[in-house]
């Protein structure tokens, strides 16, 4: 019984580490968005640390599992729950208190939550630090395996978007119902065709708004974009709006409620979000949630007229 146990603890320890790589890359635009949040990576690089966070929960999940390569999962394992902690340590310490995303949207852990969680994972870490682990001959190419398969499995899954959807640039707006609307209430009053100007449009609902507004924020704010140069344009009601910044975590920007729906749809072919960038009322980039480009954006924020 006293073998047996911790055996059983460490198959538990290595289905919590799946459990959380599932979770993680089933929300994986949120914990993309998460990474990118820091602005320590652009939002390609983002794309990227956030997927080998998540190659190596499985690869760490699948390894205690199995038993083999005890000493390498275990101090694997360790040091990933030990830098998770200090990570988190340090969001608290900038004033960070959102979820953390260890377990996607499932559980939206806080920091002070997920540090606690990681303590406790770390005392069980220590009950199966004696256990026997196993061995077999091609192990190491079994372990590669594992890590391929993983990798593989995870691109296909959820595919960064920069490797599928900026080659090819979306065309959703209709220009010229769009200059008309600009020239029209409520937005006439605006002046958006003046200097450099970026209308997006929303419904309050939307979840992939939601991420949008959130990118672009970070965008604005990393590059030095003037956010009253900013506005959003929503089809939905006052109270939807409210809820979009909360959910969101977007910068609140200029926001219009646009009540003739059926003219809006018309001018951006139905496609939420739809985010136009405008010099002097000319629209030079166009994008949805997958193909924003972060170099064309920071050019554009970032170019002097």
């Amino acid at each position: 019984m006293k073998k047996t146990l911790p055996l059983i603890l460490k198959v538990l320890l290595g289905l919590l580490f799946i459990v959380s790589a599932i979770l993680k890359m089933m929300d994986m635009d949120r914990f993309e968005v998460y990474v990118y949040s820091f602005q320590w990576f652009s939002l390609n690089q983002s794309f990227l640390v956030a997927r080998v966070a998540i190659i190596i929960e499985f690869i760490l999940g699948i390894g205690l599992i199995s038993n083999c390569f005890h000493r390498l999962m275990w101090w694997g394992g360790m040091a990933m729950l030990s830098a998770y902690t200090l990570f988190l340590v340090y969001t608290l310490t900038i004033g960070r208190n959102d979820s953390c995303h260890c377990f996607g949207a499932f559980l939206p852990f806080n920091p002070w939550q997920s540090i606690l969680k990681n303590l406790v994972l770390m005392g069980l870490f220590a009950l199966v630090y004696k256990v026997k682990g196993c061995s077999f001959k091609g192990q190491w190419l079994a372990l590669i395996g594992v890590a391929i398969a993983s990798t593989l499995a995870v691109f296909i899954v959820s595919p960064p978007d920069n490797y599928i959807h900026n080659s090819s640039p979306e065309q959703n707006l209709n220009e010229t119902l769009f200059n008309e609307i600009l020239s029209q209430p409520p937005l006439d009053a605006l002046q958006l065709q003046d200097g450099k100007q970026v209308v997006c449009f929303f419904t309050t609902s939307c979840e992939l708004c939601q991420l949008a507004a959130h990118k672009l924020s970070i965008m604005q704010q990393r590059y030095g974009f003037p956010s009253e140069n900013i506005t959003f344009v929503f089809m939905g009601n006052e109270e939807g709006i409210k809820e979009f910044y909360e959910q969101s975590e977007s910068a609140e920007y200029r926001s219009v409620l646009y009540e003739d729906v059926h003219g809006l749809l018309k001018v951006i072919n139905g496609n939420f979000p739809t985010m136009a960038f405008l010099d002097h009322g000319t629209v030079v980039h166009e994008y949805g949630l997958r193909n924003m480009n972060e170099e064309e954006i920071k050019l554009f924020f970032t170019k002097k007229d």
